[in-house]
């Protein structure tokens, strides 16, 4: 079973949208299905999905990605969008989640988004820090880094410049901890240096919609683990090693 928290929106006369958020396999796609089901495509627009797996093609079981029949009964934008090899940011993100709401807006419907990627909700919610673009001669001094010393070495170092945004980055993201290490040797400032000169300036680009956040949250945790295991073991039967497979020898991941 899952705690339902229900936060809502300030009273403004912004328009209004849903947030259902929470970790992994409790329930946030089957919820969202059923207020789309409930209410109707008249008031409730397509789905938006706020989940940074799923843009990606050919990434179908890895990622629990609703399959065909289930997206016929409740369609999702930012499915399905680019190529595994492309790079899509959370500033991307936003700029894409606010161009469908604003769509849905425009029709007299509800936005609703759903997922769990929380670096996701808060660049919608808070807006971007307006970052520099890094030298490309910096960035692939990183790159020959990662390959000699290893990620974890690169997260460790992380550490001792940043410990806030350490603390934030999981030692096994290497694309986030590349960034924020990039922005340090070209800059000289940290990443958590950046976000907070330039908070301020975040709160002209603060979302402006009057939220419902829905959070699923496990009350339960050896039941939510044993839910992903379950999970995990459908995923081997459903072709998950070759689909890893499949990605891995294209070559360019």
């Amino acid at each position: 079973m899952n705690d339902l928290i229900i936060q809502p929106g300030a009273e403004t006369d912004s328009p209004i949208t849903i947030f259902i958020m929470g970790p992994t396999a409790t329930g946030k796609t089957d919820l969202a299905h059923s207020i789309y089901s409930e209410l109707g495509s008249d008031q409730i627009s397509e789905l938006i999905s706020v989940d940074s797996a799923l843009v990606y093609r050919g990434m179908d079981i890895g990622t629990a990605k609703p399959d065909e029949q289930f997206l016929s009964k409740a369609p999702h934008h930012l499915i399905d969008i680019i190529d595994p090899a492309e790079v899509y940011s959370a500033g991307q993100f936003r700029h894409d989640a606010l161009k469908l709401m604003q769509q849905s807006v425009e029709t007299q419907r509800t936005p609703l988004l759903v997922g769990g990627t929380m670096l996701y909700f808060n660049a919608l919610q808070k807006g971007m820090a307006n970052m520099p673009d890094v030298d490309e001669a910096v960035k692939a001094a990183i790159d020959l880094e990662a390959k000699t010393s290893g990620i974890q070495a690169m997260h460790e170092r992380l550490k001792t410049v940043d410990p806030v945004s350490a603390n934030r980055i999981h030692p096994n993201d290497p694309q986030r901890i590349k960034r924020a290490l990039e922005l340090y040797d070209y800059t000289g400032k940290t990443l958590t240096e950046f976000w907070s000169e330039q908070e301020a300036k975040q709160a002209q680009s603060r979302l402006p919609y009057q939220r419902i956040k829905i959070a699923l949250m496990p009350d339960d945790r050896v039941e939510l683990r044993k839910r992903i295991t379950q999970r995990f073991d459908i995923m081997l039967q459903q072709g998950l090693i070759e689909e890893v497979e499949t990605l891995f020898n294209r070559g360019d991941l």
